[in-house]
């Protein structure tokens, strides 16, 4: 049986969210593995806000994400 964090299952199967864009208010599609996207319309980035997630306080973080899905997060942290 293999353990898996289930903090770290929207980040390892994403899903979409749709959020206005700040500029000009059009329905952006984000992932919720990503941290900003362009905006098709007015070509804008749009942010969502990053919830805490499994990267802020595990320290299995990396090795269950993989260096390269744990450092695309972890560049989206503030502080």
């Amino acid at each position: 049986m293999t353990f898996e964090c289930p903090g770290a299952r929207r980040f390892k199967q994403p899903t979409p969210e749709f959020i206005p864009c700040p500029r000009c208010h059009a329905e952006v599609e984000i992932w919720t593995d990503e941290v900003e996207v362009k905006c098709d319309q007015c070509g804008g980035a749009v942010s969502r806000e990053r919830l805490q997630g499994c990267i802020d306080h595990c320290e299995m973080a990396r090795e269950c994400l993989g260096d390269e899905l744990y450092d695309r997060l972890a560049a989206g942290r503030k502080g």
